[in-house]
């Protein structure tokens, strides 16, 4: 794909006020996001989607590259969608498509300046679906050397675009976790004692969040610092609590029109638990599909502010409640911070 000058002018000045944003707020003491505009101060997140997708290229590492679509027809097929979401009012969108499956930082800037949704993309791999989505080096290499990709990216940004990640997505299959799977928990676990980068973890199952947990809690690493994303695919609601019990995050995604009910359930529950502290919720939607005419189909960002939230009210939640799970959640669970074990327990 061919930048024109007037794109690469306007990457190179974005850049320089992201910098400098950056050292501003960086320089003082409040708490804050990284977005691909720059830092952003937790509580100006708004409504938080935690968990979707604008875009995602299935093809495997080898292949997978911005040279595979027009950044131009993705922007004029997503930015509709943006904007049902924030004139929903929706403030913040996290992007979670890791590196290697499409992840195009550049892309999420252009979609943000034309939206006016705040994004914000990751640093991490993604070992889940057979590795296919691993660039070699992530089978030759050792923890500490994907750590220091890792922590590159949060220091220097990602590339050249001098964007930086707000958060860590990794991706494992099903417990017990492979050796694969055990390295990347162990490098986001490293990564985030450098950065206090959040870890969301894609994960196949209750044992492998388990699992999860206790290596965090070896590498000293507390729970807070990790979200279990696909909660709802574990059916144990038992492993939900023991979660959010030992201080992690607890994410049902996958919200559509037809799951209102389920997750309604699944919320509620941890609710009547005493965790709702713990609880994330978002649609894991998009996306354009690179390889499909147009994109192929688009999953929107609408259901948990026009059905989710409705019937959360019907259920009976205040809107105490309801602010706690959409926005001042996904605010702490992001911000970022070192969260170390309490070794005085």
């Amino acid at each position: 794909m061919v930048t024109t000058r007037r794109e690469w002018l306007v990457g190179a000045m974005g850049a320089r006020a992201m910098w400098a944003a950056g050292r501003r707020l960086r320089a003082g003491q409040e708490r804050w996001i990284e977005t691909v505009m720059g830092p952003c101060r937790a509580d100006e997140l708004g409504l938080v989607l935690p968990h979707e997708h604008v875009l995602v290229d299935f093809i495997g590492a080898e292949q997978a590259s911005p040279d595979r679509y027009d950044r131009g027809e993705v922007v004029r097929v997503v930015v509709p969608y943006l904007r049902q979401a924030r004139e929903r009012g929706v403030g913040t969108l996290f992007e979670c498509t890791p590196a290697y499956l499409g992840r195009d930082p550049v892309l999420l800037r252009r979609l943000a300046e034309a939206s006016g949704l705040k994004l914000v993309t990751n640093t991490g791999y993604y070992a889940a679906n057979g590795g296919k989505h691993l660039p070699a080096h992530a089978h030759t290499e050792g923890a500490d050397a994907l750590a220091r990709r890792w922590i590159g990216e949060a220091r220097e940004g990602i590339g050249e675009t001098g964007i930086r990640p707000g958060f860590i997505k990794i991706g494992v299959d099903a417990g017990p976790l492979d050796a694969m799977g055990r390295k990347l928990i162990e490098a986001a676990a490293r990564t985030h004692r450098a950065t206090g980068l959040t870890i969301a973890a894609h994960t196949g199952d209750g044992r492998a969040a388990m699992e999860q947990l206790d290596i965090l809690a070896a590498e000293g690493i507390a729970a807070s610092a990790w979200i279990w994303v696909h909660a709802q695919v574990e059916a144990d609601g038992r492993l939900h609590r023991e979660a959010a019990e030992r201080g992690a995050w607890v994410e049902f995604d996958g919200l559509g029109p037809g799951t209102v009910a389920d997750h309604v359930a699944l919320v509620d529950s941890l609710r009547r638990a005493g965790h709702l502290e713990r609880v994330l919720v978002s649609h894991d939607g998009g996306w354009y599909h690179v390889g499909e005419p147009e994109g192929g189909p688009f999953r929107g960002y609408e259901t948990l502010v026009d059905a989710f939230v409705p019937a959360l009210r019907a259920a009976g939640w205040t809107e105490g409640e309801v602010e706690q799970l959409t926005r001042r959640n996904p605010a702490a669970a992001f911000t970022l911070g070192i969260r170390r074990v309490d070794r005085r327990r």
